[in-house]
């Protein structure tokens, strides 16, 4: 591109911190162990070696990093943002004969998105004679280096550098490889070409090695990170690109004159800062296009200047053409740069106002919706704004009965923000908002129904949330001790909502406990009412974990975290068996309707053969509401699986017992006391247990299963084949 030009300031820079390091604002010093390139508003990538260097390991170990986290910092103009990744994809260094390696890749996952101002790259092919700058790590505009593609072999490309300004030095690692007259990254950054052997200092002054986008995207698929991959805008200048023909053949229909394309050009530069030329010349419609599919508010910014010229009715056809083309690039923002920048300024002043407004909001308006991090908590903060603003955009919207637009999900959050607001910041909000539905082309009919439904909400108390339930599975995969969680909070009224988290994959079970404490410490900020009741959706295998004793942490930091069975009532529940028992649902009505009457059923050496247990849960025993199992746990689990598959509600045991001779461990439990009052006895003596371990043998472990049905939707206990067809 020639007419949209990059103005003076440097473009950002991803640096690697080696642990330690001190402070962000003040980089260099040998703090960075590489630089690094944006692939997502999430996600980074940079070489292995410069992960190895930050941990302070021998360099091309292929050893996967254990950290728990890297720091990460992003240049850009103004203070330099620290932040925290995990490493999330591993292709180790792989050495070849001619010394140098294969492989070198590691892409890391910020645990915030990155900074606004920030773009993810755009990728081309690297090819023989490119010309290509690299940025040191440091983010400082002077430390970059100019060199040039020279040969490729083995899946690898050498670069030589000038003899004049700066090299490509230690540090650079990691780092793109920018295009000299395209905003597109061809490469990273590997290693200086060593100098031993037949090439000598003075055969090679500036040699040094990258790896090209085509090697970079051939081994991430093999690594299996092919939805990232597929993420990620590339350009290939051979290959037809169907976001581009559509959006220059709408821009032909709408901006075919020049005068009219230089008008709306000249506007566009000067949102995105860019710097057009000084005479009246007007942008190539194929060089448009290719802005906006590169630069993320380019195709927001430019729809914003054609809808104020032709407002009302005049709406030309091509307008939706160009914003639907749009999305077909992947990179299109929903926002403009004036759009996003009013929203960020008015959000920021709700935060201010009332932190817990926007996250309640979310959750109501979003009900079925990942909510971005910085939502998932009971508060959001002014600085944690633009972040959330950030993931919030890319989150799309169901479609209308009518068949209509939809409307996208952060219209939808900001109608319910307003709708709970008072005026003017109400009417502020509403105005801005149907000023973006109309660029949009959003029919003012789904709007005002949202509008509505925000006024609904607003003007209700919601139900509290009586308890949290949380579904504990693994997969084969996953590594030995960790579990994938899925929470819900559930309403008064039965309602189950959804607690979206960060963690799509394996946990430890102190995080989960966290996850667990967390979600009812938000229900209990927004209603006001204490949420105790943890319900625990387990397989068979799930059953015998000690669910109760992981640890929940704190929400004071500086106090000991405590076990999660001290702090709530946790009970266990298995639909993986009651679920085949087509009259599960009659037989625990039956059983609760004479649970205080019906007599309790221990069972002892005498009661323990499964057939004779089996045998008096369907004759004298068919009504009876709760068994305590004795007896070691080779016997227990097949009682515990007939007891369940029998309707029985409420099932205690002590899982530490090793003979029927530990039986008097549970009776500080008293089973035999009042029903209803059990999980409460039983959170009590976890409490002793937690304070004097020595003194109290028994570990209880608890089924209740409530009369009532759980309604959880049925999409949530669905397992990928691929993953979960063998589980542990």
């Amino acid at each position: 591109m020639t007419w949209f030009r990059q103005g003076g300031s440097p473009r950002p820079v991803v640096s690697v911190l080696r642990q330690g390091a001190g402070d962000a604002e003040q980089p260099g010093g040998g703090k960075e162990a590489g630089a690094a390139v944006l692939l997502s508003p999430r996600q980074v990538l940079t070489c292995a070696h410069v992960i190895n260097d930050a941990l302070g390991v021998r360099p091309l170990s292929a050893d996967r990093p254990a950290a728990e986290g890297l720091d990460v910092v992003f240049h850009t103009l103004g203070t330099p943002r620290r932040t925290v990744a995990r490493v999330t994809v591993w292709v180790p260094p792989r050495r070849m004969p001619s010394g140098v390696w294969h492989g070198d890749l590691c892409v890391l996952e910020l645990t915030e998105p990155a900074p606004e101002q920030t773009r993810p790259a755009v990728w081309r092919e690297m090819t023989e004679g490119q010309a290509v700058r690299a940025f040191g790590p440091d983010g400082k505009a002077g430390g970059f280096a100019d060199t040039e593609v020279k040969l490729a072999d083995e899946g690898i490309y050498y670069l030589d550098g000038a003899l004049s300004g700066a090299a490509i030095a230690p540090g650079f690692s990691g780092g793109p490889l920018w295009h000299r007259h395209d905003p597109a990254v061809v490469g990273l950054v590997v290693a200086h070409r060593e100098t031993h052997g037949p090439l000598t200092g003075q055969q090679v002054v500036r040699r040094s090695w990258a790896l090209p986008w085509q090697t970079i995207r051939a081994e991430l698929l093999a690594a299996g990170a092919g939805d990232l991959i597929e993420r990620c805008p590339a350009r290939d200048p051979l290959a037809a690109d169907p976001a581009r023909e559509a959006l220059g053949h709408a821009l032909w229909e709408l901006l075919g004159d020049p005068l009219t394309r230089a008008d709306h050009a000249r506007r566009l530069s000067d949102q995105l800062g860019y710097l057009p030329p000084a005479d009246a010349s007007a942008p190539g419609v194929e060089e448009l296009a290719d802005l906006l599919i590169t630069a993320d508010r380019a195709l927001a910014t430019l729809t914003e200047s054609l809808a104020s010229a032709h407002p009302g009715s005049g709406r030309p056809h091509a307008l939706d053409r160009l914003l639907a083309a749009g999305r077909l690039s992947d990179t299109a923002r929903l926002l403009s740069v004036g759009e996003h920048r009013t929203l960020t300024g008015k959000l920021k002043q709700v935060a201010a106002y009332d932190p817990a407004l926007l996250p309640r909001a979310a959750r109501e308006a979003l009900r079925y919706t990942p909510l971005p991090a910085a939502l998932r908590g009971a508060r959001l903060s002014p600085e944690d704004v633009e972040a959330a603003l950030g993931e919030l955009e890319a989150l799309p919207d169901g479609d209308l009965p009518d068949g209509g637009p939809s409307v996208p999900a952060l219209l939808k959050l900001v109608e319910f923000t307003a709708a709970a607001l008072p005026d003017p910041p109400r009417e502020e909000l509403r105005t801005w908002s149907g000023r973006v539905s109309r660029r949009l082309g959003v029919h003012q009919a789904a709007l005002a129904q949202r509008r509505a439904d925000a006024a609904a909400w607003a003007g209700r108390q919601p139900a509290a949330v009586t308890r949290i339930v949380a579904q504990i599975s693994t997969f084969a995969s996953d590594p030995q001790g960790q579990y994938r969680c899925r929470l819900w909070q559930v309403r008064e009224d039965g309602t189950p909502v959804p607690v979206f988290t960060e963690e799509s994959g394996p946990a430890t079970t102190d995080r989960i406990g966290r996850l667990i404490r967390q979600a009812a410490e938000r229900a209990e900020l927004e209603s006001g009412q204490e949420v105790k009741d943890v319900d625990i959706l387990v397989d068979r295998e799930g059953l015998h974990l000690p669910v109760d004793e992981w640890d929940a942490g704190n929400a004071i930091e500086w106090l000991p975290g405590e076990p999660l069975g001290v702090g709530h009532r946790v009970a266990l529940r298995c639909p993986d068996i009651t679920g085949h028992n087509p009259k599960h649902a009659q037989m625990l009505r039956a059983r609760w309707s004479d649970a205080d009457a019906a007599e309790l059923l221990v069972v002892d050496e005498e009661t323990a053969d499964p057939k004779q247990l089996y045998s008096l849960l369907r004759t004298s025993h068919e009504r009876t509401g709760q068994v305590v199992l004795h007896g070691p746990a080779v016997t227990r689990k097949i009682l515990l699986e007939i007891c369940l598959a029998c309707g029985v509600p409420v099932i205690i045991w002590d899982r530490a017992a090793r003979s029927h001779a530990d039986a008097r461990d549970l009776d500080e439990i008293a089973p035999h006391g009042p029903l209803l009052q059990l999980p409460e006895r039983v959170r009590t003596f976890r409490g002793r247990i937690w304070a004097d371990p020595e003194h109290h043998r028994a570990r209880p472990s608890l089924v209740w299963e409530p009369e009532e049905p759980l309604p959880l939707p049925s999409r949530h206990r669905l397992m990928d084949p691929a993953e979960g067809a063998q589980t542990r």
